[in-house]
């Protein structure tokens, strides 16, 4: 199974718990996709990035929404060259979510062309053209992107190695070579990615991880956090989950965190502080519940 694909069939299991809350979510995140296609930032304007999240929580709860927009939308962009690395990689998932058509062929090689020159001198993936070291996120997201694309990865070892220099001597990865300190998501991140190239026996990952939760539920992004957010909580969560890891113990004081994050008028926020709810986090807040 996918990166992409095992993230919506998790989310999807969030309707157990939202029950008859399913529907103002639904209406939510359809009530955020713009007259062009695209999905709303927190601007207001369309933007790859929650587009796709827009779309996958969508597709996960199993609600409707314009697709033709949608896909029109997604063909403005051509092959990507105009887009940073993010985007890019936004662009051929949120193309994948709407597979209900094929995507033509000399785009999809074009989307990959485009997506191979950020590979790192190291074999690994990162935002930067030319880069030396790959990041934890641009190797995960990279992955997932050739996935979609049904590309196989080619020096998948030197790959694997880009990722594993990149963990830190108490078990946890740092998204980057320059970082000293690892983080949640980063390790979470590295976490999938290793797991879907075959690499196990993650026992330290997994007790990192679960040092960086709070009494009170949720999880730090790191130790220096003031306080847990909704994006380490689920990324982490999906993480253990992913790798089969005992997490029971957490299960209760994340769900009471998560719910408290939870909107009447169908969203999530990011954090106690932040006030505002987005696509980003609502497909966030989706995960997390259906991880647990």
């Amino acid at each position: 199974m996918s990166i992409r694909s095992d993230m919506i069939r998790a989310a999807a299991r969030a309707k157990t718990h939202l029950r008859d809350s399913v529907s103002a979510a639904v209406e939510y995140l359809r009530s955020h996709q713009n007259p062009d296609g695209g999905f709303r930032d927190r601007a207001g304007s369309s933007d790859l990035y929650y587009t796709v999240f827009g779309i996958e929580g969508l597709v996960a709860l199993g609600g409707t929404f314009d697709r033709a927009a949608a896909r029109e939308y997604l063909q403005n962009f051509g092959e990507g060259e105009t887009l940073d690395y993010i985007h890019l990689a936004c662009l051929i998932r949120a193309w994948a979510d709407l597979g209900d058509e094929p995507l033509d062929p000399t785009v999809c090689q074009g989307l990959l062309r485009n997506l191979l020159t950020y590979r790192s001198e190291d074999g690994g993936f990162s935002d930067c053209l030319g880069a030396e070291h790959g990041t934890a996120y641009g190797c995960f997201l990279a992955l997932a992107a050739c996935q979609d694309l049904a590309h196989s990865l080619s020096e998948a070892e030197q790959f694997v190695e880009s990722v594993s220099r990149l963990r830190r001597d108490d078990g946890s990865y740092a998204n980057d070579a320059h970082s000293p300190d690892g983080s949640t998501p980063a390790t979470a991140a590295a976490l999938v990615t290793l797991h879907q190239m075959g690499i196990g026996n993650f026992q330290p990952q997994v007790a990192w991880l679960l040092k960086r939760t709070k009494a009170i539920g949720g999880f730090i992004a790191t130790a220096r956090a003031p306080m847990q957010d909704l994006l380490s909580t689920a990324t982490a969560l999906h993480a253990l989950a992913t790798v089969r890891a005992d997490y029971d113990a957490v299960k209760r004081s994340c769900l009471e965190f998560v719910d408290s994050l939870w909107e009447p008028l169908g969203g999530f926020c990011g954090n106690w502080m932040d006030e505002t709810v987005d696509c980003e986090y609502t497909f966030y807040g989706l995960l997390a519940l259906g991880n647990l």
